[in-house]
């Protein structure tokens, strides 16, 4: 996802400091780009971010597949205030009927409802569609 000024987020479901992915940024510099580690996950192996992240009024959000207070995945924003970025937990999924395994981006509607899937859970454990809501 790109931000006005043309800097571009991305993830990885892997690697990092703590092997669980990472949230970049890449800045425009010189005719290619600049490398920039904002997060590293800590959940194991492909727990970080498999779907695409979102930008919502300059905050970055999205989910990751097992990580979370219950190794079920969860949603995250990352919150840029004068050049450093903070993580923050929105939701952590539990596994059971509110789903698990979020392999998704996060989509808004107009009045700043979050929406995505899960890939598990619910009530026949097949996954479930998901609202967070501000």
């Amino acid at each position: 996802v790109f931000d006005q000024s043309g800097n571009l987020y991305g993830s990885t479901n892997r690697g990092g400091s703590g092997g669980g992915g990472t949230i970049f940024e890449l800045t425009p510099s010189g005719g290619g780009w600049t490398y920039n580690l904002l997060y590293s996950f800590t959940g194991g192996t492909n727990c970080g971010p498999w779907g695409s992240l979102s930008m919502n009024g300059g905050t970055l959000f999205g989910t990751t597949v097992c990580d979370g207070a219950h190794t079920a995945g969860n949603v995250f924003k990352l919150t840029n205030s004068g050049g450093s970025w903070t993580y923050s937990s929105i939701y952590d999924f539990t596994g059971g009927n509110d789903g698990k395994a979020p392999y998704c981006n996060v989509n808004f509607d107009a009045a700043g409802n979050m929406f995505g899937t899960a890939f598990q859970g619910g009530a026949f454990n097949q996954g479930v569609l998901w609202e967070i809501t501000p």
